[in-house]
């Protein structure tokens, strides 16, 4: 039995009459008895008798007639399913960020993505760059959002920003009476910074290496938020991404470091995967917010 045909015979079931039923489809009486005869014919059985001025569903009818029900609900809720999915209305969209993106841009456009499209699940995932590229391939995540764009040729990496760096002094550090550091003012300094091997750490070495400076940070780290109880100890000057809003923390001076080199901001997706339109919705939304993020930092500086 076809959808239709489904369709056809539930409503006369449930209406008793040829002309109630077509009142419910919104069809003409001789369409839906049309529908209803090839139906029988190709069952190859009877569904209804007409008796006075009625049907009465034949026993073949009255055994096929729960089941029919339960195929009309499940091709219902298909039909729900697929409309919601192609006007962006249910789904779920899975974005893996590194720490700083994740909380300075993510934050914003899952705001924006949220008040338009309330019935899709969000589901973000912070993590290393390394297990971003995991989660893409494995399709644990459709979306990723990190501070490098040197990818492995099947991720794809969409540079939707650059910074720079910013320092972060221990409160009353004698470099805070600067407006504005340079790598050179951080010679002498004790730093915190970047491990060996990641894409900030790397262009603070080629910038350093360029203005003839020599930088060693003496405590290491993976993320740049894990710096902000270090320097509140005194252990050092904090040499981090401007990304994240460094003024929330309490007892930090943040000041800017010039002359300094640019990171890029990329988003991520795994070439052998097509986004979803929940996906490419929440793409552009990621677009703008890191837009409106890095205006601010520049409006602020």
């Amino acid at each position: 039995m076809r959808a239709r045909q489904l369709e056809v015979f539930i409503a006369v079931m449930r209406a008793g009459t040829v002309t109630a039923a077509a009142r419910m489809l919104n069809i003409s009486q001789p369409a839906l008895s049309q529908i209803l005869l090839h139906a029988e014919d190709e069952l190859g059985f009877t569904l209804f008798e007409r008796v006075k001025g009625r049907l009465r569903p034949t026993p073949e009818a009255l055994e096929i007639f729960p089941d029919a029900e339960r195929l009309s609900a499940g091709l219902d809720g298909l039909r729900r399913k697929t409309t919601d999915l192609r006007l962006g209305r249910a789904g779920l969209v899975r974005v893996a960020a590194s720490p700083p993106p994740a909380m300075a841009i993510l934050p914003r456009a899952f705001t924006k993505f949220r008040a338009q499209h309330p019935n899709i699940m969000l589901r973000a995932h912070t993590a290393p760059i390394s297990e971003i590229v995991d989660m893409l391939r494995a399709g644990d995540a459709s979306l990723g959002l990190a501070m490098d764009d040197r990818l492995p040729p099947d991720i794809e990496a969409e540079v939707v920003g650059r910074l720079g760096f910013v320092c972060l002094l221990p409160a009353g550090h004698a470099l805070q009476t600067k407006a504005e550091l340079t790598l050179a003012d951080l010679v002498e300094e004790e730093l915190i910074s970047y491990r060996g091997n990641t894409r900030p750490a790397d262009e603070l070495a080629r910038a350093a290496q360029a203005q003839g400076v020599a930088l060693s940070p003496s405590l290491e780290i993976d993320v740049s938020i894990s710096a902000v109880g270090f320097v509140q100890a005194g252990l050092g000057i904090g040499l981090v991404d401007a990304l994240l809003p460094w003024h929330q923390f309490a007892g930090l001076a943040v000041r800017p470091l010039t002359a300094g080199p640019e990171f890029p901001i990329a988003l991520l997706s795994s070439r052998a995967r097509a986004l979803s339109r929940a996906d490419e919705m929440m793409r552009d939304e990621i677009r703008a917010a890191c837009s409106a993020v890095l205006g601010e930092h520049r409006a602020e500086a």
